[in-house]
């Protein structure tokens, strides 16, 4: 049976079983970070989880990146209300302004710590949202302790943050190392740096892969004697529980929420490049560490599920909507 809810003054009367939409929009991407990573696991498990509960909303495809904000902001929540549905989903950071019952994951506050690393309109227009956001939602969930600090001093809401149970996408392969080689995880902007650095340093045996199809990472992590996430800014870090999962030793930056994410299962260095060049030098010379750091890793890994994710992100929103 479809739910009906009407609005009575500022709160809502629901009868039936409730609908929950999601706002897939960051899922329709092609290109998987670790925000889309999130909205796809969500929304393919939360409607696994609940069939007649959940209804995932996509944009065009075309839709699904910038231009889509209007889609969002405009679309979208007349597309919920048309739905009756007593929450919004919205898995990856924004939300529409103009529909009053969204549960938000807000997975860092990096354009609010650090706007220069962006364009000066993206962040104009995150500074805007954002805090009104926050304070709109009917709850907001973040992915890491350190996060949920960060968020609250920055925009003070009250976060539920679910630091077990992200789950990485790979799992351990017999794969043999082919020669003597690490992965570095990196987002787009890092790699244009890590390609001038090269240069600079004629690092000719440096290989940039760009995108890496989902179906490939697993062999590249497994093949790896190392993976490298050399971040200065990450609320979680997914790449390293990914390495982790594929039987690979990590090393991470000592900073923001890798440390956490790590779990003591990782070398840990300074996100310079002398630091991290002892580090990597250490620990290819230490075969006895690596094989520690790669059952750690293994361990690590295993406490972490997309399904757990899953079903306490739905118990979050089912509280939210109880009378």
């Amino acid at each position: 049976m479809k739910q009906h809810a009407t609005r009575r003054g500022h709160g809502w009367a629901v009868s039936g079983p409730p609908t929950f939409a999601i706002n897939a929009r960051a899922a329709a991407r092609l290109e998987l970070g670790g925000v889309e990573r999130w909205a796809r696991e969500l929304t393919t498990r939360l409607p696994a989880l609940r069939p007649d509960g959940y209804a995932a909303m996509r944009p065009p495809r075309p839709l699904s990146h910038r231009a889509g904000h209007a889609w969002e902001q405009a679309v979208l929540p007349l597309r919920a209300r048309r739905l009756g549905a007593t929450a919004l989903l919205c898995p990856a950071n924004l939300a529409p302004i103009a529909f009053a019952r969204n549960v938000v994951v807000l997975h860092d506050a990096a354009v609010l710590r650090h706007p220069g690393w962006y364009s000066p309109a993206y962040a104009a227009w995150q500074r805007l949202l954002l805090p009104l956001i926050a304070r709109r939602a009917l709850h907001v969930i973040t992915v890491s302790e350190f996060s949920r600090a960060e968020l609250r001093e920055l925009l003070g809401p009250t976060c539920s943050a679910l630091p077990r149970t992200r789950r990485a996408r790979t799992s351990p392969r017999s794969c043999r190392p082919r020669g003597r080689w690490s992965r570095t995880a990196s987002s787009s902007w890092w790699r244009v740096d890590t390609a001038q650095f090269a240069a600079e340093r004629g690092l000719e045996g440096l290989r940039l892969l760009g995108h890496v199809a989902d179906g490939l990472l697993p062999d590249l992590y497994a093949g790896a004697e190392l993976s490298v996430l050399p971040s200065h800014y990450e609320g979680f870090g997914l790449p390293v529980l990914e390495s982790m999962a594929a039987g690979t030793p990590v090393v991470a930056a000592d900073t923001t929420a890798l440390p956490e994410t790590c779990g003591g299962a990782a070398r840990l260095a300074a996100p310079e490049g002398g630091a991290l060049r002892d580090a990597l030098v250490a620990l290819l010379a230490d075969a006895p560490e690596r094989e520690r750091l790669r059952a750690a890793g293994l361990r690590r890994a295993a406490g972490f599920t997309w399904d757990a994710t899953a079903r306490a992100v739905d118990a979050v929103i089912a509280r939210c909507v109880s009378p």
